[in-house]
């Protein structure tokens, strides 16, 4: 479990309940390096909260969901009023939670989203000879079982997702990378390289496929 929190004190009292609860917990304390830990790690549940320095827990969420990061994500908030919930579930969470709560009302809404999460969880990626499965985080490309980073897999699930669309450089950029990506723009051809080495069979054209002038994309051949 990824629990991203900028209140330390709560964070470890969180922390402490679910590794009691038998979780292993990853803890994070602001927006961009609960990001980087989102996009990076395989966990089972995200306990995000809100007002976080750096990137807002409605970024990180908007964030992880644009780079195809589907695992259950439950909102922490201290603030009043229902906007929060709205804002919240409409970019992309699964639950909400407001502060001070019950540590039993906690641990049970966290089961319940792995539950449903496992009853609900999405179909694999195929296109063509290459299949892409999100939960066991596997791809298999002309009958070989292919090895990816953490990145490598977010992008190329991400192009997979949208199949026969021509995607420019900068959406897959903010999608994979985040918005606030301040690197070398470059870094997106680069991976696209490292996933052709990968995936590629000699002598056939390319799963991925450049769109002159514009980006990338794949298709069934």
């Amino acid at each position: 479990m990824l629990v991203v929190e900028d209140d330390h004190d709560l964070a470890r009292a969180v922390a402490e309940l679910l590794e009691q609860d038998g979780f292993d917990v990853d803890l994070r304390f602001d927006g961009d390096s609960g990001l980087s830990a989102g996009l990076e790690g395989d966990y089972d549940v995200i306990v995000l909260d809100i007002m976080m320095p750096k990137r807002s827990g409605f970024r990180v969420c908007q964030d992880l969901r644009g780079a195809g990061v589907h695992t259950p994500l439950l909102m922490l908030t201290a603030k009043e009023g229902e906007w929060d919930e709205v804002e919240g579930l409409d970019v992309g969470a699964d639950d909400f939670l407001r502060k001070p709560f019950e540590r039993a009302v906690l641990l049970a809404r966290l089961h319940a989203l792995v539950r449903r999460f496992e009853r609900g969880r999405p179909a694999p990626l195929v296109v063509g000879d290459v299949a892409l499965d999100s939960l066991q985080r596997s791809v298999l490309a002309y009958g070989r079982a292919i090895s990816l980073t953490p990145r490598e897999f977010s992008l190329l699930e991400y192009l997979m997702g949208r199949v026969g669309v021509e995607t420019p450089r900068g959406e897959i950029l903010d999608a994979v990378w985040g918005s606030d990506f301040d690197g070398d723009h470059n870094v997106v051809e680069v991976y696209i390289g490292y996933l052709r080495r990968k995936i590629d069979v000699e002598g056939q054209p390319s799963f991925i496929r450049t769109v002159r002038g514009v980006g990338y994309t794949v298709r069934a051949r």
